[in-house]
């Protein structure tokens, strides 16, 4: 898909900083470090719009990106990060399932689980969090271009194994250095936001 604007529409902690919700919205959620602000500017096309850092737990806000004024994307901060309070993950959690939990023009949510390595127990809270409040969910892989070729299709088996996905729960193996996995992203977000 062919995106000719976006821009951080606004960061928000709590509801009533929200944009109305009048557009469609994808959440992008994940472990602190797993590429979320990367796959973002990947799909969008574009290299600094969603702030990447090499420090885990940068992203501290809810943060919306407003594409071609048709849709939304959300990059929910990390879950994960250990160098932080307990306070400050209870505040981020209670955050984030605020947003996941009542935002009404929420679509759907792509999950991003480092490919390198089996889902974390952190990693199937997240899932399971997402099906038992039956939002549609799209696991994308990352960092799979760090894996031998003839390993990679494993990665899809294993993730569905581990996650106890359903048949129809997709996983996509995505690479930003060799460049796939963005037209499946990009179908599903299609489906999800006609």
């Amino acid at each position: 898909m062919k995106v000719h604007q976006a821009d951080l529409q606004i960061s928000a902690v709590s509801p009533q900083q929200y944009p109305q919700a009048i557009l469609s919205e994808i959440a992008f959620v994940g472990r602190s470090n797993v590429g979320k602000s990367s796959l973002v500017n990947s799909l969008l096309g574009r290299k600094k719009l969603a702030r990447i850092s090499s420090q885990p737990g940068k992203t501290q806000t809810l943060n919306f990106y407003l594409i071609d004024e048709k849709f939304r994307f959300v990059d929910v901060p990390g879950y994960g990060y250990a160098k932080v309070s307990q306070q400050k993950r209870q505040d981020w959690g209670k955050m984030i399932e605020t947003y996941l939990t009542q935002r009404d023009n929420l679509r759907g949510v792509i999950s991003l689980i480092d490919g390198r390595h089996a889902p974390t127990q952190l990693d199937q809270q997240m899932v399971d969090y997402l099906k038992y409040y039956q939002l549609p969910l799209l696991i994308v892989a990352t960092k799979t271009d760090k894996i031998a070729k003839g390993r990679r299709q494993q990665i899809k088996s294993v993730f569905k194994r581990q996650l106890q996905l359903d048949e129809q729960d997709q996983v996509v193996l995505f690479s930003i250095v060799e460049h796939y996995g963005q037209a499946e992203v990009w179908q599903w977000i299609r489906e999800k936001i006609s």
